[in-house]
C-alpha cells in the first residue's frame, strides 16, 4: 500500500476498509520491499549505508533472511557493523502503517489482538480511530545485561491498574514489555549470550508460539515482530551461554568480519573520522598516513601477543585517526601553522587511543602495551614505505649522510623547518616529489618524516630517539 500524504490519511476504521488497504505481516512487508529493493523499483539504501566490505557476504545473507522471513541472529567481534546493519533494517519497512490510536502494541485497526482494542472495536465499529505510525517507530532494541528481567521485555501485572479495579488475570491489566510493543515491527536484542537464561527462556513462546505467559498465566497473543539479535561468537559457540532451545528459534545465523582488505580499513575510517576544516584551518592528511594508521589494526588482528577470540575494533582505526589529527592540530595551533599536517611524530599519540583496547595473550612476553604498539607501528610504517617508495629513490639522501651529516625531526618543528632541509639535502624534494607530489609545507614535512623513518626501519639509517625528537644518522 502507498503512503497516503497527511490530508488524505484515514482516520477511521471504515475510512480505512475504503481506502482499499489490506493487513499484511511484517515478514510480508519486509519481503515485498527486499524484492522491489532487488528489482531496483525503490531506493532502500539506508538500510546498508555505510557498512563496507559487506557485499559479497553479510549483506547477500540478510538478504535472503528477508525474502524467507526469518529470525536472525548475527555473530561478530565487537566493532564489526551489527548493530548499524541491524538499525537499518528498518528501511525496508513501510513508510507508515494504521494503528489503533492509542494502542500500547500497535494493534492493525482491521485485525486487533489484545483485549482493549478488542474491545473499543467491538464498541466503536467503524468509527473505531486510526493513526499512522512512522518505521522509525516500529523499531525496538534493548541491550542484553543480567538485570534485564522478564518484565522489563514481556510484561507485568501493573499495580495502578489492579488499584483502579481490574483483576490479576484481566488481560487488560498489564503493562506490556518492549517486545510487545513492538508489534508489527523489528525488535532486536544486542549481546544476547549476556542476558539471564530464564529471561532467554521468556522468549520461546515469543518467536514461536506467539503467546506470552505473566505471572502463571497464559495470554494467547499472536505478536507479529521479527526479532534480531547479535552475539560474541566466543560466547555463542564456547561459553554456551544461549540456551539451546533459543538458538533453534533463530532461523539463520550471519557472521560478521572485519575488514578483509586494506581499502576497505580506510574507506571506513575516512567514512567516519571528520576531515574538514578545524578552527579555520584546512586539513591536509597524508594517505600514506591514512594507510599507516589502518595498517596498524591490521597487524594488531594478526599479531600473536594479542587475544584474537576479543577481536580488534574498527573502532580502533577511527579513534587512532581522530588522535592523529588532533596532534597534528595541537602543533599547528601552538606554532601559528596555516595547515594541520599529520606526521610520523604524531604516532606516539595513539598509545591514548589504542590503549585498553588491544587484550594481550596471557603469558605474552610482551607484557607492556606500550612495547606491543611500537612494534605495531613500525611493521606498518614498514609495509607502507615497501610498497609507496623505491629505496633507491633515496641513494643521494643515503650518502649525504654517510658524510656525517645528521637530519633532525621533532613533533615541535614546524614545516617552515623543514622547508631548509628539503632544499639542501641533495635528492630529497625528488624523493619527496615522487611520493606525492606535495605542494604544501605540511605535506612535504610529513613526507619527510615517513622517508627517513622509512629508511631507518628498513636499517639503512640509524635513528635516536628523544622524547618527540629523532635524530637520523648513518
Amino acid at each position: 500500500m502507498s503512503s497516503p500524504t497527511e490530508s488524505t490519511r484515514p482516520r477511521t476504521k471504515a475510512e480505512l476498509v475504503a481506502s482499499g488497504y489490506t493487513p499484511r505481516s511484517v515478514r510480508e512487508e519486509l519481503r515485498a520491499n527486499m524484492i522491489a529493493h532487488l528489482r531496483g523499483n525503490t531506493d532502500r539504501a539506508g538500510a546498508f549505508a555505510g557498512i563496507i566490505g559487506y557485499d559479497e557476504t553479510v549483506i547477500p545473507e540478510i538478504e535472503n533472511a528477508l525474502l524467507s522471513g526469518h529470525h536472525i541472529v548475527m555473530l561478530g567481534e565487537r566493532g564489526q557493523g551489527k548493530t548499524r546493519i541491524i538499525r537499518g533494517l528498518i528501511d525496508f519497512l513501510d513508510e507508515l502503517i494504521p494503528v489503533v490510536d492509542g494502542c500500547a502494541i500497535n494493534d492493525d485497526p482491521l485485525a486487533p489482538v489484545c483485549a482493549e482494542c478488542r474491545r473499543r472495536a467491538a464498541e466503536q465499529g467503524d468509527a473505531l480511530p486510526v493513526a499512522w505510525l512512522g518505521r522509525e517507530n516500529r523499531y525496538g532494541e534493548k541491550l542484553a545485561t543480567p538485570d534485564v528481567t522478564i518484565a522489563d521485555l514481556i510484561g507485568e501485572v501493573d499495580p495502578v491498574k489492579i488499584a483502579e479495579g481490574r483483576y490479576m488475570a484481566d488481560e487488560e491489566a498489564i503493562h506490556f514489555g518492549i517486545v510487545p510493543r513492538t508489534n508489527r515491527g523489528i525488535f532486536a536484542i544486542n549481546e544476547l549470550p549476556d542476558l539471564a537464561e530464564k529471561v532467554q527462556v521468556g522468549l520461546f513462546n515469543v518467536m514461536e508460539e506467539r503467546d506470552l505467559q505473566i505471572k502463571g498465566y497464559r495470554i494467547r497473543l499472536p505478536l507479529d515482530v521479527v526479532v534480531v539479535a547479535t552475539a560474541n561468537p566466543d560466547d555463542y559457540t564456547s561459553r554456551g551461554r544461549i540456551v539451546t532451545p533459543l538458538k533453534d528459534r533463530f532461523d539463520v545465523q550471519i557472521r560478521t568480519h572485519y575488514p578483509r582488505t586494506l581499502a576497505d580499513e580506510i574507506a571506513i575510517m575516512e567514512q567516519e573520522v571528520d576531515t574538514g576544516e578545524r578552527g579555520g584551518l584546512p586539513l591536509c592528511l597524508p594517505d600514506f598516513m591514512c594507510e599507516i594508521v589502518a595498517r596498524i589494526t591490521i597487524e594488531a588482528r594478526s599479531a600473536p601477543e594479542i587475544s584474537q577470540s576479543s577481536g580488534v575494533s574498527v573502532r580502533v582505526t577511527i579513534n587512532n585517526l581522530e588522535t592523529l589529527i588532533a596532534s597534528a592540530e595541537k602543533r599547528a595551533l601552538r606554532l601559528g601553522e596555516s595547515e594541520i599536517a599529520p606526521r610520523i611524530t604524531d604516532l606516539p599519540a595513539l598509545s591514548a587511543s589504542t590503549g585498553g583496547k588491544l587484550e594481550l595473550e596471557y603469558g605474552s612476553e610482551e607484557t607492556s602495551e606500550t612495547h606491543v604498539l611500537e612494534r605495531l607501528v613500525g611493521r606498518s610504517i614498514k609495509d607502507t614505505f615497501e610498497a609507496h617508495v623505491d629505496p633507491a629513490s633515496l641513494a643521494k639522501v643515503l650518502e649525504y649522510i654517510a658524510e656525517g651529516w645528521g637530519i633532525v625531526t621533532s613533533d615541535t618543528m614546524s614545516a617552515a623547518e623543514y622547508m631548509e632541509g628539503i632544499s639542501t639535502i641533495p635528492g630529497l624534494r625528488d624523493a619527496v616529489d615522487a611520493l606525492g607530489p606535495f605542494e604544501s609545507p605540511g605535506l612535504m614535512a610529513a613526507a619527510t618524516e615517513f622517508l627517513l623513518e622509512g629508511l631507518h626501519l628498513e636499517e639503512r639509517l640509524n635513528r635516536d630517539r628523544e622524547g618527540g625528537r629523532f635524530t637520523y644518522k648513518a
